[in-house]
């Protein structure tokens, strides 16, 4: 049986990273995709775990032979999910999270439209400054940067399925966790999980 696509997206520093983490943890049956990006490493970043650093030339070769789901520029850098990847995953009966903006969103909802799309907010414009300050890896032009970007990312949020507010972190991740089990329990997923013992009660 094939697993369920799920699209997660956020302004930068809502803190999606930590709470898909914190999902992956508890769910053997996800896997988070990795994505290529031409960005250099952040400090503690590993190559193939977190992201496939490419320079820009590997990049532009990979999206010229089609190898991308979807691709998209974010902070002056470029960023794609291996179609080839995800597909494999799904095939395997994984659900996968694609862990990407509104713009590849967009691009993905056109090859699998039944994808199940998450988007993650701050609890307030406060927060999300305090956060984003409390990197320590940017300076101020660049942390009010990230806040026009984010209220930019904020704006598309009605395209969604899910809304899911970071507030009290173990809440959202529960809240995470509720969605992914309640796609699962769709009639059609869990009709196919449980085919054969259906066909058989039903004689």
């Amino acid at each position: 049986m094939q697993g369920n696509l799920y699209i997660v997206s956020a302004p930068s520093g809502a803190g999606k990273t930590s709470l898909l983490k914190a999902l992956l943890e508890q769910d053997s049956g996800l896997r988070l995709s990795i994505s290529y990006t031409t960005r250099a490493p952040r400090p503690g970043e590993e190559d193939g775990l977190h992201y496939h650093f490419v320079s820009v030339d590997e990049f532009m070769r990979l999206a010229g032979e089609g190898a991308f789901l979807e691709q998209a520029q974010v902070f002056d850098n470029y960023y794609g999910t291996s179609q080839a990847s995800v597909q494999s995953l799904l095939d395997e009966g994984f659900d996968v999270i694609l862990e990407i903006d509104w713009q590849g969103a967009r691009q993905v909802r056109k090859v699998f439209p039944g994808a199940i799309s998450i988007f993650i907010v701050p609890p307030s414009v406060a927060a999300l400054r305090e956060r984003l300050g409390k990197r320590g890896q940017d300076d101020e032009e660049i942390i009010e940067r990230r806040m026009r970007d984010a209220r930019s990312e904020l704006s598309h949020y009605a395209e969604y399925d899910y809304l899911v507010v970071n507030d009290d972190f173990s809440v959202a991740v529960d809240e995470l966790q509720c969605i992914v089990r309640a796609e699962r329990l769709k009639l059609v997923n869990s009709a196919k999980r449980n085919a054969r013992a259906l066909q058989e009660m039903l004689g």
